[in-house]
């Protein structure tokens, strides 16, 4: 088992510093008193200097390398691009170091098993960064679920739409919309029911942008899952909703229902002769999911601190990604996939 060099102070290094790893950065150093921020890996070594000038953060690099030899770093985020996650969080369990890791740990099964088992061998932390559990309003679904407030379980609603879709570029590097997007949808899923999925049937179409389709992918998708449990699902994706990010969650039961529906950026309500009319949703994901962000990272210190199972496992990081294959072969073979096929 690792174990931290100063017990008062987790000592951390971030690997990434894109869009996410900045967030993490600020989040680490302004709002987690129990982590020290100790070192900033970037590829981008200007962005890295001026995050760590603007944190007072003593190391930046562009090698994560010394940071898994330092013996002030207890812990590493891995915020890089998808395809370094392997490698990193190989290194970094070898090193005794705990992870935090953003999702998908990859987009191949077999390097995700090879990962898990290095991981455990190695007795570090592993937490897989899927924040919408920590979001308020869905950890309140996911209470009212398990505490029996609505009877048994029934059907599930998830609707995940993005206000715009990514660069082309991205999408053809993205793994697709089921491993890139839907990810997110199959471990809330997951998480709200607290089974297993046992059968996936996907359908989908480019109603969004031709260059998608052009791409190798779709933009439009609805999916229906059956859980062990007996449980129905349906997740609707799209690329594009106009009106903002919009993420929202149903859950039917024998004793009533459950919603969580998107927070309007202000509570404003305007009325006059032409109707009503109240704010959007926030546009951007980081927006809508700041305090779920911070609240993941305390997670994954106190598991350290307290050493205790992390919330999101690397178990529950792979089961997504299973669920992202059985999609698409459902798509692409037009009928209902068992995860037992996959």
């Amino acid at each position: 088992m690792a174990a931290m060099n100063n017990p008062s102070k987790i000592g951390v290094g971030v690997i990434g510093a894109g869009r996410i790893g900045q967030l993490h950065i600020e989040h680490i150093a302004q709002n987690i008193p129990e982590a020290e921020l100790i070192a900033i890996c970037g590829l981008n070594i200007s962005d890295a200097e001026s995050l760590a000038e603007q944190f007072n953060v003593p190391i930046v690099t562009t090698d994560y390398a010394p940071l898994l030899t330092n013996p002030r770093i207890d812990a590493v985020l891995v915020a890089s691009s998808t395809d370094t996650h392997v490698e990193i969080s190989q290194a970094a369990a070898k090193a005794g170091k705990h992870i935090f890791c953003e999702k998908p740990i990859a987009l191949d099964l077999q390097q995700i098993d090879e990962t898990l088992a290095i991981v455990e061998a190695a007795g570090v932390k592993f937490q897989i960064g899927f924040n919408r559990r920590f979001d308020a309003s869905f950890s309140r679904v996911r209470e009212a679920i398990a505490g029996g407030e609505i009877g048994e379980p029934h059907i599930l609603r998830i609707t995940s739409r993005d206000p715009a879709p990514p660069p082309i570029e991205y999408v053809k590097v993205s793994g697709g919309i089921f491993l890139d997007m839907t990810i997110h949808d199959f471990d809330m899923a997951r998480y709200l029911i607290g089974d297993e999925v046992v059968e996936v049937y996907a359908t989908g179409g480019v109603r969004v942008d031709p260059r998608i389709g052009k791409a190798g992918d779709i933009d439009t998708a609805v999916i229906t899952l059956k859980f062990q449990n007996g449980v129905i699902g349906t997740i609707d994706n799209s690329r594009e909703a106009v009106y903002g990010y919009d993420q929202r969650v149903e859950v039917f039961g024998s004793k009533g229902m459950v919603t969580a529906a998107n927070p309007p950026t202000d509570t404003v309500t305007f009325s006059g002769h032409n109707g009503t009319r109240a704010a959007s949703p926030p546009y951007f994901f980081i927006e809508r999911y700041k305090p779920a962000y911070l609240a993941e990272l305390q997670a994954f210190f106190t598991c350290i601190q307290e050493d205790t199972t992390p919330p999101v496992t690397g178990t529950d990081g792979r089961a997504p990604v299973v669920l992202g294959f059985a999609a698409l072969k459902s798509l692409r073979e037009n009928r209902p996939v068992l995860m037992s096929e996959i």
